[in-house]
C-alpha cells in the first residue's frame, strides 16, 4: 500500500515538474512598452499570442511559456496600424486614374513595412467595379483590405467620369454596401468640381441608408462652395473630412490668411466631424498643419492617401506622416490612437485597432529613433525634426510578416 502511494506521489511530482515550464503560447512579446488607446495602456507589459489571437497581456509573462519569444526591450508594442485613406485598385486599364489602373498600388508592398495590418481604400471602386476590385486586391492581399465605396458607380476613374452626377446613385450604392458589409465600411465623394451640393447630398444619403460614415475630398469649384456649410450643415457627426491640412485651389483652407484656424472648424470638430490627414501628393502643407496644431486642431485620424503620386514625395509612408505629427509635439500615445483605435471606431470595426484579449493578433513593434531628420510637405518645403518612427516588426494574425532586424529569428552560428 505504501509502495503504491509512493509511486503515485512520484508521478504527480514528475508531471508537475514536466508541465511547469510547458510552452503554452505560440509567441510571447516581452519587455515592450505597450500603447493601446482602447484599453488605456501606456506602460511596459508582455503580450502572449496563440492561434492568431491575443490571449494574455500582463506585466510579466515567462519567456519559457512561449514557443517563440520576441524581446521588445526599448521598443513600442502597438496594435497593428490602420491606414484610413489609401488607394489600391491597381490594374492595367489606361486613363482610369485610381480605378483598376497604374496609379494605384498593391497593398502588401507598402503596408507591413509601415506596421499597417489594415488599410481602407478611399473610394477607388464604385459599385459597378467593386467585384473586380475584390478579386484583384482584397482576395490577393495578406493585408486586411476594407473600402469606402465611391458614390460614383464607376469609381475613381478621373475626368468626366467623376463629374457624372447621374452615376451617383445613393440607393444602389447603399444596397450594394450592405450586401458587402464585411469589406465596405462607408462611402466616398472626391474630385467633383461643380458648384453643386447634389453630390454631397447624395453621398450623405447613401451613408444614411446604409448606416455608414462618408469621407469627402471637398473642393474644386469656382466660386468655392462654402466650407462652413459643409462642416456644420451637410456632414453628419462621424463623417470624415479628409485632406484637412491642404491648401488647394477651389477649397477654403482651414487656416485663414492671418494664420488663425477659422472658428467654425473648431465647431465642426466639436460636433463630431472627423478631421483626417490624407497627406497625399498635394494635400498637406506646413503652412496649414503647423499653425493648426499650435492652436489645438489635432487630427482625429492620420492617413497617407497612398498612390504613385505620393509614395516617393513628401508623404513616403504612414510612419513618415506620423513622424511629422510627433515632431509637431503631438504625444506618441495620441499619434498611435490616430492610426489604431480612432480609425477602427470611424469605420465601425471595434474589433480592430486594439490588443484586447481575444482580439486578432495584429501587432506593430516600433522604434522611436532619435536624430537629425528632415520632413517635406507637398509644396516641397522642409521641416527639421528630432524623432522618427521605424517599424521593427509586424504581426498579422500572429504571424511575422515583416521583421526589419530579425527580432523573431534565431541567431545564425
Amino acid at each position: 500500500m505504501k509502495s503504491n502511494l509512493f509511486k503515485l506521489l512520484f508521478f504527480i511530482v514528475l508531471f508537475s515538474f514536466c508541465t511547469s515550464g510547458a510552452q503554452q503560447y505560440d509567441l510571447v512579446i516581452i519587455n515592450g512598452h505597450v500603447i493601446d488607446s482602447k484599453n488605456k495602456l501606456d506602460q511596459k507589459m508582455d503580450v502572449a499570442i496563440s492561434q492568431g489571437k491575443i490571449v494574455a497581456i500582463e506585466k510579466s509573462i515567462s519567456p519559457s511559456e512561449g514557443k517563440k519569444v520576441i524581446d521588445a526591450e526599448g521598443l513600442i508594442v502597438s496594435p497593428g496600424l490602420i491606414d484610413l485613406h489609401s488607394h489600391n485598385f491597381h490594374g492595367t486599364e489606361p486613363k482610369k486614374y485610381l480605378a483598376n489602373s497604374f496609379t494605384a498600388l498593391p497593398p502588401d508592398g507598402f503596408t507591413f513595412r509601415n506596421g499597417i495590418t489594415t488599410l481602407v481604400d478611399a473610394g477607388s471602386p464604385g459599385w459597378r467595379n467593386f467585384d473586380t476590385y475584390k478579386k484583384q486586391t482584397i482576395d490577393q492581399s495578406k493585408t486586411r483590405v476594407l473600402a469606402f465605396l465611391n458614390i460614383v458607380g464607376n469609381g475613381m476613374a478621373g475626368g468626366s467620369i467623376e463629374q457624372n452626377v447621374e452615376d451617383m446613385d445613393p440607393e444602389t450604392s447603399a444596397a450594394f454596401a450592405k450586401k458587402h458589409s464585411d469589406y465596405i465600411v462607408g462611402f466616398k465623394l472626391a474630385h467633383f468640381s461643380g458648384y453643386n451640393w447634389s453630390p454631397t447630398e447624395r453621398v450623405v444619403s447613401a451613408g444614411e441608408l446604409a448606416n455608414m460614415p462618408v469621407m469627402i475630398d471637398f473642393g474644386g469649384s469656382q466660386p468655392e462652395l462654402p466650407l462652413e456649410k459643409l462642416l456644420l450643415e451637410k456632414l453628419r457627426p462621424g463623417d470624415v473630412f479628409t485632406h484637412a491640412y491642404a491648401q488647394v485651389k477651389g477649397r477654403t483652407p482651414i487656416v485663414d490668411e492671418t494664420g488663425k484656424v477659422r472658428p467654425y472648424v473648431f465647431k465642426a470638430q466639436e460636433r463630431g466631424i472627423v478631421f483626417d490627414v490624407g497627406h497625399g501628393g498635394g494635400s498637406f502643407v506646413f503652412d496649414q498643419a503647423i499653425p493648426a496644431m499650435q492652436q489645438g486642431l489635432k487630427p482625429h485620424t492620420i492617413s497617407t492617401d497612398l498612390h504613385t503620386g505620393s509614395m516617393n514625395g513628401g508623404m513616403k509612408g504612414l510612419l513618415n506622416v506620423m513622424s511629422k505629427f510627433l515632431n509637431f509635439d503631438m504625444p506618441l500615445s495620441e499619434v498611435l490612437a490616430a492610426v489604431t483605435w480612432h480609425p477602427a471606431q470611424v469605420i465601425q470595426k471595434p474589433q480592430l485597432g486594439n490588443l484586447s484579449v481575444g482580439a486578432e493578433a495584429d501587432v506593430a513593434i516600433l522604434r522611436v529613433q532619435k536624430g537629425d531628420f528632415g520632413f517635406v510637405d507637398t509644396s516641397k518645403k522642409k521641416m527639421k525634426g528630432t524623432q522618427k518612427l521605424i517599424c521593427e516588426l509586424t504581426l498579422r494574425e500572429g504571424n511575422v510578416v515583416y521583421d526589419l532586424n530579425g527580432l523573431a529569428s534565431p541567431l545564425w552560428k
